[in-house]
């Protein structure tokens, strides 16, 4: 049996991405619960109805004493930074990482709160990056072990799905691609839902019908739009990260051309707008009084796909999935993906992106078997922010960083550095030369000529 949902609590909100996919779903969130200046600010004009609470950590004490509703079911997206190669990955070494397992305290107090109202327990949906499966710390191993019920911790190499039945909760999750589900961004993450023992997650995130993970359609690269003309390099873009609007020249995606546009022969990194739209936001969703790009960069890089969770919220609180219940799955599942654990429960390692059930062809797959392809061109629209624009002397810094490092870089991008490399003026050629010859001979003694010839490729 799987839960009625209509009552949501929302944890590190963020600019709850989660209640713009599921606007027309039937479901009403009671609270949230973010810190950060900036999100807070667009919580607080998008959703003035609905309280921020503040830090997590005191929402267990809340939830127990009545103060706030112990929802259906609480969602969360608990920092990624931890888990991440951004965040150095420190897993639970890192602060961060540590909200993971304060989520479980929260789930928790909820449980026994509905348990006193006679409720089915919490429905948890959780997002976190990847990296959390294979981190050091074993973060995930804790995660899932502490919430299934589990008396010790859990330390498989854990697959990209999966299902665990505990002693107390059921669990499953799966590596979700957002380039498959509308927006051409290419966005890996792991969605993972639990509940009490009478509900199956896996109804929830696994699929049938699909044979073959599709190729990505190859768009124009170079097109016209409203009158301006454009090049793009690849037909989806890089994962958009929350250091974008600080951080942007100096990483794959400034090598592969997947976060930069050419409008009218100039080379720009992506506006606040088409990062909006990558993350399937509606347009002008994060500008508010005050915002600076920066602010809506790093929110829009911290956030979830909209169509991915849209697709979730549908199977969950609407049936829409044609995937039958496993209710005997340790009768039909190969013995090699089945572990038994101390025979309180069982791990169940469903990677591989397909599995054979009973016969029957299983999507477990960063692909939706309803899939659907987002367009560049959608995305991309006339930008005349001067900041946005790569300088000569910016993109004479990728090519020689490339250079230095033997670095791969996109073809058709290479040529439009190039070309705009060469419209450097001249004093700063002289400028550059003079700085790379101080600090290429500072620590040599011997003689050199007086001249150096400048190289350009």
């Amino acid at each position: 049996m799987n839960a009625k949902i209509k009552t949501i609590g929302s944890i590190c909100s963020g600019i709850e991405a989660a209640s713009v996919a599921w606007a027309n779903l039937d479901v009403s969130f009671q609270w949230f619960s973010e810190i950060a200046t900036f999100p807070c600010s667009l919580l607080s004009l998008r959703y003035p109805t609905i309280p921020n609470m503040g830090d997590m950590r005191l929402l267990p004490e809340k939830i127990s004493s009545g103060k706030i509703i112990a929802p259906d079911m609480i969602c969360a997206g608990t920092p990624c930074q931890a888990f991440s190669l951004a965040g150095w990955k420190r897993g639970l070494d890192d602060d961060r990482g540590n909200l993971a397992l304060a989520l479980i305290d929260i789930v928790e107090a909820n449980d026994i709160a509905r348990k006193s109202e006679q409720k089915q327990e919490t429905i948890l949906f959780w997002e976190n990056v990847e990296g959390v499966l294979s981190d050091k710390t074993n973060a995930f191993g804790y995660f899932v072990s502490l919430l299934a019920g589990f008396e010790e911790i859990l330390t498989f190499k854990w697959g990209t799905a999966g299902i665990i039945r505990g002693p107390k909760r059921n669990i499953a999750w799966r590596i979700l691609d957002a380039k498959y589900f509308g927006v051409p961004q290419q966005r890996r993450r792991l969605y993972l839902l639990a509940g009490g023992k009478d509900f199956h997650p896996e109804n929830i995130l696994f699929e049938t019908g699909l044979n073959k993970i599709p190729i990505y359609p190859k768009p124009c690269f170079i097109f016209e739009k409203a009158e301006h003309k454009f090049q793009i390099f690849r037909e989806y873009t890089d994962c958009l990260y929350s250091s974008y609007g600080t951080k942007w020249n100096g990483n794959a995606a400034a090598y592969n051309g997947s976060l930069y546009v050419v409008q009218d022969e100039r080379i720009r990194r992506l506006s606040v707008l088409e990062a909006e739209r990558l993350m399937g936001f509606p347009d002008n969703y994060t500008s508010i009084e005050g915002s600076k790009k920066t602010n809506q960069y790093q929110a829009l890089g911290n956030s979830w796909a909209i169509p991915v969770i849209k697709w979730i919220g549908e199977q969950l609180f609407c049936g829409k999935n044609n995937f039958s219940s496993i209710t005997n799955i340790t009768n039909c599942i190969s013995t090699m993906r089945l572990n038994v654990i101390n025979h309180q429960g069982i791990y169940i390692d469903m990677s591989g992106d397909f599995v054979t059930l009973n016969g029957e062809l299983i999507n477990t797959s960063p692909c939706s078997s309803n899939f659907k392809f987002g367009s560049m061109i959608d995305v991309i629209s006339v930008n005349r922010d001067e900041s946005l624009y790569i300088s000569p002397v910016g993109c004479s810094g990728i090519i020689r960083r490339k250079q230095e490092r033997n670095l791969k870089i996109n073809i058709e991008l290479e040529k439009v550095l190039l070309k705009r490399s060469c419209e450097m003026p001249f004093e700063e050629i002289e400028k550059k030369s003079r700085i790379q010859r101080r600090g290429r001979y500072a620590n040599d003694t011997s003689t050199h000529s007086g001249d150096i010839q400048l190289v350009f490729l």
